[in-house]
């Protein structure tokens, strides 16, 4: 079975307060997203890469290419007006039926290579799967009303990417029309409806959307 990575990279930056895309801010000398393709790469080098830009942002990314004299080869697809048009975007670039495809953002440059090949795996008998880890704090419900009310973080856990499905379930799912509770892919496959699976995902898998985000990336790089 073929390997795909599609990496979303639709980013504005405004979160971060700069003035360049979050995906293009420098990480230790070199863009988040870099990083993060360097890392896919790094775990599963047999996979093709379809990187999924806004078509603004596509003459950026060429000249970070070439400043940093990038050589990972990757499939470019634009971006669309949601998430969910962009991953579709990036699935019109596939053609194998019993392809796998790992769907990961592209400001997530810290997953750990053992966890994207666990999804892989994980993925050839279950069809769909993404990790997961379990919060540490408290978590709270909170009512129309203002109340609140605990929740057993036990049975609660945080989502991470990439999420990874086969390529004929991913392709079903997204001729769907687009709904707002499309929050992540996982949802898109579970509106067929069909069932995603958990994996144990890595603390560490942050996603870089806020300045505090990257003193946190800072700190992990150096590590």
């Amino acid at each position: 079975m073929n390997k795909y990575f599609i990496v979303v990279a639709g980013g504005k930056g405004v979160r971060m307060g700069k003035d360049i895309p979050k995906q293009f801010i420098a990480l230790q000398g070199l863009p988040i997203l870099m990083h993060t393709i360097s890392r896919l790469h790094q775990s599963v080098p047999e996979a093709r890469i379809i990187l999924v830009l806004p078509q603004k942002h596509i003459d950026m990314w060429n000249e970070l290419v070439c400043k940093h004299s990038f050589d990972i080869p990757v499939q470019i697809a634009f971006g669309g007006d949601t998430r969910f048009d962009s991953v579709k975007n990036g699935l019109e670039l596939i053609e194998e039926e019993d392809a796998l495809v790992a769907i990961h953002d592209g400001v997530r440059p810290f997953v750990s290579e053992q966890v994207v090949r666990r999804c892989f795996e994980e993925v050839v008998e279950k069809g769909a799967v993404i990790p997961v880890v379990r919060p540490v704090d408290s978590i709270r419900f909170g009512d129309e009303d203002g109340g609140s009310k605990p929740i057993d973080r036990d049975r609660c856990y945080m989502v991470q990417t990439p999420q990874t499905f086969r390529f004929s379930l991913l392709r079903r799912a997204y001729q769907q029309p687009y709904r707002p509770s499309f929050t992540d892919d996982a949802s898109v496959i579970e509106a067929i409806p069909a069932p995603v699976f958990l994996v144990d995902g890595n603390r560490e898998n942050i996603k870089i959307t806020t300045a505090y985000d990257l003193m946190v990336a800072e700190a992990l790089a150096s590590i």
